[in-house]
């Protein structure tokens, strides 16, 4: 984002965990519940903090494990990241903090930028995000005077109609204080799963080919076509906040799903059910029942990771590769395998037949022919290889050439596009607020002990031991006005359900705020959240709901 995006995308991390452990000197986390979600990042964080006195400023309307650690922690009012920001930055630039020299030589759009900052004065920005004005100055000093100081964020920042704007606003912020291409530095997203960034490499998004080369440019479809001896679209594809809508509206009459559980994981829960049963056929690919498996017309036996050869490429872009531990059980079979073998039988069935191409089709025989593909039709992949990962190389994409180490750091030098642009990013509102009918909100995420739609994490004893039911967090003086206590059900109702469960009166969430997960799809907060999207991005606006609460019936 804001020039950072143009040859490697936007959604990877620039530094490395371990570098930016070791050598920053001031850290900023907003939006990432990091100790929870990405909890061996989180513990480094924390040893940072413990040992080496690193300055840490969290940014969370809750107040999570990771403050306890913090130098500062600021409660902003939820989707006001963007006011927040340029505040600091204001103060920052009427401090004369900014890295002068790193603007100058390495950037363009600075005095437009300027210019909208200038708007967000801090007594401004303070009643605009709730944060007492000394914190606002105290958060600028911290992050404007310790060099190298490295920005974390995950979907508390991206999940909101304005989540491409405010990933603009840390680059700016960082560019602003050069911190970019520099050890201990960088702007660095959390991934929110194993393979996310690997997926998005290598082709998952429906805007670009792998390598993040855009369909819309003739000679990337070129490229691909003549590999693949097939013909290619240069339209831009649809997300899957997209598809499975437009599937419900019989758009799309088809929808393959592979180790996705979008009942559990989308937001409004009853018009994505509403969607499944309307679409006229489904195949899934998994290794559990899941939610959405009963609306499936063909179920496909999937393999676990234990039961696959492949690769992995984590949050901070490093390909690790993965060894078969155990032999899947009946008839399961490799994702790969199964993909292949629908796509030629597809192919067959249509009499259409891969003609020329300087690659072998849906003929592999080993997940290595794929890689080796996968290097010759993509740059940042071009020097990976099996034999390289299996004798321990640590490759960090952009890896060009088969004698090339690797990149730990993005953008060292010079930025992709050349020159850092940076984005004048003005305030916008999320897309649905409390009123009167429903006066608080709700900001829904994971806890540590189940992950996502918990289709494996319900079925492990241990873990339902330590977190047997859905808690929502409520705040004692709303515990108080609605006559709640600990031992009290709660119902939380939006314009598109309502949800009931125990509550967890606690000081972690600020008055007129609530928390839900979304793991146990008795009580899950996908029931309540709203599917607006995010202009750019098509992400949904998960982290911001109006909610009506109330004690439930007992």
């Amino acid at each position: 984002m804001a020039g950072l995006a143009a040859t490697y995308g936007s959604g990877a991390m620039t530094n490395s965990m371990d570098d930016i452990v070791d050598y920053a000197k001031a850290m900023l986390v907003i939006g990432s519940n990091t100790t929870e979600q990405h909890p061996v990042f989180g513990t480094k964080i924390r040893q940072a903090v413990l040992k080496r006195k690193v300055k840490l400023v969290v940014a969370d309307p809750r107040r999570i494990e990771l403050t306890e650690f913090a130098a500062l922690h600021i409660r902003q009012r939820p989707g006001t990241d963007v006011p927040l920001l340029n505040g600091i930055m204001h103060i920052i630039l009427k401090n004369g903090w900014e890295d002068k020299a790193f603007i100058a030589d390495r950037t363009e759009g600075f005095e437009e930028f300027k210019a909208t900052i200038e708007g967000y004065p801090p007594e401004r920005a303070s009643e605009m995000t709730g944060v007492p004005l000394d914190q606002l100055y105290q958060a600028a000093e911290i992050l404007g005077t310790n060099k190298p100081m490295a920005v974390m964020w995950a979907m508390g920042i991206t999940q909101h109609v304005t989540g491409v704007r405010n990933v603009m606003s840390l680059a700016n912020l960082q560019m602003l204080l050069g911190n970019i291409g520099i050890s201990g530095g960088g702007v660095n997203p959390l991934r929110g799963q194993n393979n996310v960034q690997g997926a998005c490499d290598l082709g998952g998004l429906p805007n670009v080919y792998p390598g993040y080369q855009t369909v819309t440019v003739e000679a990337a479809r070129q490229k691909f076509e003549a590999a693949w001896g097939v013909p290619l679209s240069n339209e831009v594809g649809m997300t899957v906040t997209e598809m499975i809508p437009a599937a419900g509206e019989g758009k799309i009459k088809a929808l393959y799903i592979l180790g996705e559980d979008p009942v559990m994981s989308d937001p409004d829960s009853a018009h994505i059910r509403h969607c499944l049963e309307t679409c006229d056929f489904i195949l899934l690919q998994e290794i559990f029942p899941s939610e959405s498996s009963v609306y499936a017309d063909m179920l496909l036996p999937g393999v676990s990771f234990a039961e696959k050869d492949g690769t992995f490429t984590n949050t901070e872009r490093r390909i690790q590769r993965v060894n078969k531990a155990i032999d899947p059980p009946g008839e399961a079979r490799d994702d790969w395998w199964i993909t292949a073998q629908l796509a030629t039988r597809t192919l067959a069935e249509g009499k259409r037949q891969v003609q020329g191409g300087t690659h072998a089709g849906w003929n592999y025989h080993h997940p290595s022919q794929i890689m080796d593909e996968i290097a010759s039709l993509t740059p940042s992949y071009g020097g990976v290889t099996y034999a390289r990962l299996e004798r321990g190389d640590r490759l960090q994409w952009p890896v060009p050439t088969v004698d090339h180490p690797g990149t730990p750091i993005l953008h060292v030098g010079r930025f992709a596009r050349g020159l850092g642009r940076f984005m004048p990013i003005e305030h916008l509102p999320p897309a649905e607020l409390p009123d009167e009918q429903y006066p608080m909100i709700l900001s829904p995420g994971r806890v540590l002990y189940h992950w996502h739609g918990g289709e494996l994490t319900r079925r492990a004893r241990g873990l339902l031991a330590v977190y047997k039911e859905p808690l929502i967090e409520v705040n004692p003086q709303d515990a108080e006005r609605l006559h709640l206590n600990g031992n009290r059900r709660v119902r939380v109702t939006s314009r598109r359900g309502s949800i009931e469960a125990e509550a967890w009166v606690t000081d972690r969430v600020p008055p007129g705020m609530v928390f839900a997960n979304f793991h146990f799809p008795q009580a899950s907060a996908n029931e309540l959240t709203i599917a607006a999207l995010d202009p750019v991005a098509k992400i949904p606006e998960y982290k911001i709901c109006a909610v009506k609460v109330e004690a439930a019936q007992e």
